[in-house]
């Protein structure tokens, strides 16, 4: 009989071990990359807002695994807080994948204390300077006050004289110290396997920032471009293989930034004075994570001791789009920004104009100080240069100063590259409506120059308003569409344009 019964329990213990999946753990990818997409709706004028990164990332992964036979759950620790897991591709697993799984809650002090409803903790009470235990049962939920049941009754913590504050046993097994992706598979036998996972995930962001500082003979300029890589993220990706990609990538749907959707993960009661300790954990539970900055405390980092050659981002062809590659494996920080230098140009040959636009009606905008160059190699460039803003200094003694800052969309090479960086002050245009007929309006722009030296000056007409336009005092050329008077002003002068329009009607 006693040999009956230890054969059944033996099959009752081999059937729930068959039951239940063995567990694989991957705590951290043994080689990454990082390919960080600009948010698609942000214009190049537009700074990165780093409260609301809305950008998002292809995140690479190889892991080096030790897989059981049978049923398994391979657990990856350490993928990103954002990750959109129906994005996730697994390769290299024998036989595939049978089920993915987010474990998206994470340990913190509100989880925490959620997760150990009904279990017990200890209170630790500082009564006239000693220190007090006593066992409890958590009762209620994190909203409210904290309602402990103890030997005596229940209570509501930090409702009295003393200072209390809880102290854990264990973790709850459904808490997570980092963003863990898991993932059911069936071996058939035990394997040693690298394992590729890719995943998109959000709250990364990029930009391209250019410095221009225009050399004594006004005719050249130094160009000097940073790429800022940007990430909201709680994860960090260490020396990772690190891309950005320029262009419009067109991809449907949305996800909300995680640093503002995430549920406020704080602990505050009614009755609770101060924050919940964080626990006193068991030897068999994972150590807890130091506590994650707030997302706008971002660190940033400026890898810039070095601007060489060998050091620049490199370009290469991504289909119609262009991907930059920084050549040195680079940390993608959690919750920080960081900057790598994109070009560096001595001497490029560039002008600046002074723009103004004319509407309709005649009136004027007051001229643009304009900084125009070519992207050709010929001209010193002949680089795709992703979108991003332009600042432009002037050298003034040992120094040199800020003129205005502007942008630029992205640019292919042997375009012709734009930047309005700041309101004229010493070059005007005046617009006076000179004269009327039965169906015109005749109308003289004068621009005037109070600088000590000739400027190159354009005014832009609508391209819808050429046909109409007659009795022209200056021949008009076609830029862009636009009907456009380009002139030299000279030192101290002045230019006068004189046309007619016609009634639309």
């Amino acid at each position: 009989m006693r040999r009956v019964l230890r054969w059944l329990m033996a099959l009752l213990v081999g059937a729930l071990a068959s039951a239940v999946p063995a567990q694989t753990v991957s705590r951290a990818p043994d080689r990454v990359a990082v390919t960080i997409y600009r948010a698609p709706r942000r214009a190049p004028d537009q700074a990165i807002d780093r409260a609301w990164l809305q950008g998002y990332a292809l995140i690479t992964e190889q892991r080096r695994v030790t897989i059981p036979a049978g049923r398994t759950t391979l657990r990856f620790e350490g993928v990103a807080a954002g990750i959109l897991p129906e994005s996730a591709i697994v390769t290299g697993l024998p036989q595939g994948v049978r089920e993915k799984n987010l474990d998206a809650d994470l340990l913190s002090p509100r989880s925490l204390y959620a997760g150990s409803f009904g279990r017990p903790v200890t209170i630790r009470r500082t009564i006239a300077k000693r220190i007090v235990e006593e066992e409890a049962i958590i009762r209620s939920g994190p909203d409210g006050a904290a309602i402990l049941q103890t030997r005596d009754g229940f209570l509501a913590a930090d409702c009295g004289p003393s200072q209390d504050a809880l102290v854990y046993n264990r973790v709850p097994p459904t808490l997570a110290a980092k963003p863990t992706l898991s993932v059911e598979l069936d071996s058939p036998t035990v394997a040693s396997v690298t394992v590729t996972l890719s995943y998109l995930a959000w709250g990364f962001d990029w930009q391209a920032n250019y410095v221009a500082t225009l050399r004594p003979d006004g005719q050249s300029a130094d160009l000097l471009a940073w790429v800022t890589l940007a990430s909201s993220d709680i994860t960090s990706f260490a020396d990772a293989e690190t891309m950005v990609v320029a262009g419009a990538v067109k991809r449907e749907g949305s996800a909300p930034n995680p640093a503002w959707s995430a549920r406020d993960e704080s602990l505050t009661f009614t009755c609770f004075a101060r924050p919940i300790e964080f626990p006193v954990l068991a030897e068999s539970a994972p150590p807890a994570p130091a506590p994650a900055p707030a997302p706008m405390a971002m660190d940033i980092v400026v890898t810039g001791s070095r601007i060489r050659s060998a050091g620049l981002v490199q370009q290469e062809d991504l289909g119609d789009l262009k991907l930059y590659r920084v050549p040195d494996r680079t940390t993608v920080a959690a919750l920080a920004q960081k900057q790598v230098a994109l070009l560096d140009r001595a001497a490029v040959p560039v002008g600046i104009v002074y723009v103004s636009t004319i509407d309709s009606d005649g009136d004027a905008d007051a001229p643009r100080i304009t900084l125009r160059l070519r992207n050709r190699t010929d001209q010193g460039l002949g680089v795709p240069l992703p979108a991003g803003p332009v600042a432009l200094f002037q050298p003034r003694g040992n120094t040199a100063l800020l003129i205005g800052e502007g942008a630029i969309a992205d640019k292919a090479v042997g375009e012709e590259v734009e930047a309005g960086v700041a309101d004229a002050t010493q070059v005007t245009i005046e617009s006076a409506h000179s004269d009327s007929g039965k169906d015109w309006e005749a109308y003289r722009l004068t621009a005037r120059n109070a600088n000590p030296y000739p400027v190159r000056f354009e005014a832009r007409f609508a391209g819808e308003d050429l046909p109409r336009m007659s009795r022209m005092t200056e021949t008009l050329t076609r830029k862009d569409g636009k009907a456009v008077w380009s002139v030299e002003i000279p030192a101290n002068g002045t230019r006068s344009f004189g046309y007619r329009i016609k009634d639309s009607d």
